[in-house]
């Protein structure tokens, strides 16, 4: 592989403008990986308003339209696969992406060769849907591919067993697979017994945590996340009804399908003068966040690895979670962090009590928590990880194996 990479990413979820949530862990590596004398361009669907193509914090960007604006509703949403399985037209709005996708990839790869600068490597974000765009149609001089597997795409594969031989097809056209996380690479390796993947993380901006201040009074608790069943929020809810927690403040960040039923829950319990719902908020708002709160709670289940329990940790912000999913990769007791049993509330109320009893137990596992999140989870360190992986995938190829 060249000392300077030229890599072409390939997702369905990439920030649409500077400090977008979507998919910044993407543009994290990108940034990451030009640091380190990378060349990084990207490939996602396009939307409604956005322009054909842009440069995000240095890194170019390439809108793939796909229908017309109106009906270009599939990426940046959240709920894909939902819409997708729930109506025809989202089935062929489905079949729109894909094409496109391949199409606007092919155009790519086959220009950087003839202009004598070809790829190195093309990393594909979720086999699904990008993966599955690309499927049977690389050639056998085009750039080793690079599979990430990020949680939503291996939690639809585990739920519909018609769709393993897909997937498995999928992940047989890389040179290398990645997942987030242990428990994402379980399952994987589960439907995919014959496919090597090794765990890789996505980084977070650790420098924007860090430049945060301290805050020595810090209050209540916050949770992260999209208002639906997978992210726990009404555990939390009950949670916070416990007489171990009465007076305890919370701030919720994220919005959903679940959001109305959810506040709805909170009035019945008579929580309301205690929780602020902020909906969802640009990364420069929710930031500061972090290092306001006692504790940041995470009760969700089947997380593709936690992105959010990094950010809090950088901010030397406790976190609580339950026990599964990929989210143990992250928080871990022997550094600060506080894993319960999943679904267990009292459990969850007990652990809140204990962690912000004080503000020196606050500090003390705050502290583990952050040294831990430096060594592992900055772009610095997981861009030269996927430096690694690229090498390895490129060598293979050229040894033909």
């Amino acid at each position: 592989m060249r000392a300077a990479p030229r890599v072409l990413f390939v997702t369905h979820n990439a920030p649409r403008f500077p400090g977008d949530a979507a998919g910044s862990f993407v543009l994290r590596l990108a940034v990451g990986l030009r640091q380190h004398g990378a060349r990084v361009e990207i490939i996602a669907p396009g939307a409604a308003g956005l322009a054909p193509s842009s440069v995000i914090e240095g890194v170019p960007v390439q809108r793939v339209r796909y229908a017309s604006d109106e009906r270009m509703t599939l990426a940046y949403t959240g709920n894909m696969a939902e819409t997708v399985m729930g109506s025809w037209s989202g089935r062929l709005a489905l079949l729109q992406l894909l094409r496109a996708t391949r199409r606007a990839v092919r155009t790519a790869v086959d220009d950087a060769r003839r202009a004598g600068d070809p790829y190195d490597v093309v990393h594909v974000h979720w086999w699904f849907p990008s993966g599955l765009a690309l499927w049977g149609g690389r050639r056998p001089d085009d750039p080793p591919i690079v599979i990430t597997l990020h949680g939503s795409d291996v939690r639809l594969a585990e739920k519909k067993t018609l769709v393993h031989p897909v997937m498995r097809g999928v992940l047989g056209q890389a040179g290398a697979r990645t997942a987030v996380s242990t428990w994402l690479k379980d399952i994987a390796q589960r439907i995919a017994p014959d496919r090597a993947i090794v765990v890789a993380p996505m980084p977070v901006d650790a420098q924007q945590f860090l430049a945060l201040p301290h805050l020595d009074a810090r209050q209540g608790i916050l949770f992260v996340g999209r208002l639906n069943s997978q992210k726990g929020l009404a555990d939390l809810l009950a949670a916070l009804a416990f007489p171990s927690l009465a007076g305890v403040t919370l701030q919720v960040v994220g919005d959903g399908p679940d959001r109305e039923a959810l506040q709805q829950q909170a009035a019945h319990l008579g929580l309301n003068s205690r929780i602020q719902w902020h909906g969802t908020l640009p990364q420069p708002a929710l930031a500061p966040l972090y290092p306001s709160a006692r504790a940041v709670v995470m009760p969700s289940r089947g997380e593709g690895l936690g992105l959010v329990a990094v950010e809090a940790q950088l901010c030397a912000t406790p976190v609580i979670a339950y026990n599964n999913g990929g989210v143990i990769d992250v928080v871990q007791p022997e550094h600060g962090g506080t894993l319960v049993p999943t679904g267990d509330v009292q459990a969850l109320a007990s652990a809140i009590a204990q962690v912000i009893a004080s503000e020196s137990t606050v500090e003390r596992l705050g502290m583990l928590a952050r040294a831990d999140m430096l060594s592992r989870f900055t772009p610095q360190a997981v861009s030269a990880r996927y430096l690694e992986i690229y090498g390895e995938a490129v060598a293979q190829q050229t040894r033909g194996t």
